[in-house]
């Protein structure tokens, strides 16, 4: 198998003082006490932790395996990348929705505690989700998954993770995904579009911590807007798109990523990929997970969960189906 992934991470460049960014720093504080939103499952779930070893003699890292029980035969497998700006590690923030998608699809769900900015820059975070996809492949009979069943899914961050892991599995003839699900993904470091203009202070997510995000995951020596930028750091730089797995994009609203969401997708259908575009008016930057129970809120996790339904259960040509 070509290996796409053979690149070395970049150097560190946290700054003069060798101190955190601000956002970096006090993102990570909130986070650190940021509860994960309750949920309780119609059916028991199994969760453990596996250890999993790194590409190219990167450190071991963790994965969380959730497995709905009562089910009979293999399941579908999906590859899970949470958000987090780049700079968050969020598995437990995450597990409400990890569980939600196992208990409710109907699928093993493996989430992928990978590592992050600065500290990691580019490509650690997106290698860690590749040697993941591999150890799903490779232990398809231990997890009780279809092998011809298995997607991947991210949200914001880490839907770019999964959009470059889907790119790197098809330019290196790897594993075959069924699908890919990308919930307000970040998929561009130019920040040229008109949503994100638009969004430069407002509350949560903005062009400002945009800025940051970007500087942050290319470590500080390929800086975004440079033409040096890889395809597998910012998903919209690939050139060709065709012979990815049918996609679902999830947008919204108050999002300044909204626009580089929209033109992948406009990028996916051009290039033969069976593509679906969800735009949920009035909704805002990773709302379904800090305020799930709001009305959008509901319909995003429900056209999330047909989706991942519909593309790991039903016709595998298509998410629409």
């Amino acid at each position: 198998m070509t290996d796409p992934l053979a690149t070395e991470a970049a150097p560190v460049d946290p700054g003069s003082s060798g101190t955190l960014h601000p956002f970096v720093a006090g993102s990570r504080a909130a986070g650190a006490v940021l509860p994960a939103p309750p949920y309780e499952p119609p059916t028991p779930v199994e969760i453990r932790d596996v250890s999993v070893p790194g590409l190219h003699g990167a450190p071991d890292f963790r994965v969380r395996v959730y497995t709905p029980t009562g089910h009979e035969g293999k399941l579908p497998g999906l590859l899970f990348l949470h958000g987090g700006a780049f700079i968050l590690s969020l598995v437990d923030f995450f597990e409400s929705q990890t569980t939600r998608i196992a208990a409710e699809v109907g699928a093993v769900v493996v989430s992928v505690d990978y590592r992050v900015a600065p500290e990691a820059p580019f490509p650690a975070g997106m290698e860690d989700g590749y040697a993941a996809l591999e150890w799903m492949v490779e232990h398809v009979e231990e997890l009780g998954v279809d092998p011809q069943r298995i997607g991947i899914a991210g949200e914001s961050a880490g839907a770019n993770l999964a959009a470059a892991v889907a790119l790197a599995a098809r330019d290196g003839n790897g594993p075959r995904l069924t699908m890919q699900y990308l919930g307000l993904p970040v998929l561009d470091d130019r920040l040229e579009t008109p949503s994100m203009n638009t969004f430069v202070d407002t509350p949560g997510f903005n062009r400002r911590n945009a800025e940051v995000m970007w500087d942050s995951y290319l470590g500080g020596t390929k800086t975004k807007r440079g033409d040096d930028v890889s395809p597998y750091a910012a998903p919209a730089r690939a050139e060709d798109l065709a012979g990815l797995p049918p996609t679902y994009i999830a947008l919204a609203e108050f999002d300044p990523l909204r626009d580089e969401g929209f033109a992948y997708a406009q990028r996916l259908i051009t290039a033969g990929v069976p593509t679906e575009l969800r735009h949920f008016p009035g909704a805002s930057h990773g709302v379904s997970e800090l305020n799930p129970d709001a009305e959008v809120s509901r319909r995003m996790i429900a056209g999330q969960l047909d989706a991942l339904r519909r593309g790991l259960h039903g016709d595998a040509s298509s998410p629409s189906v």
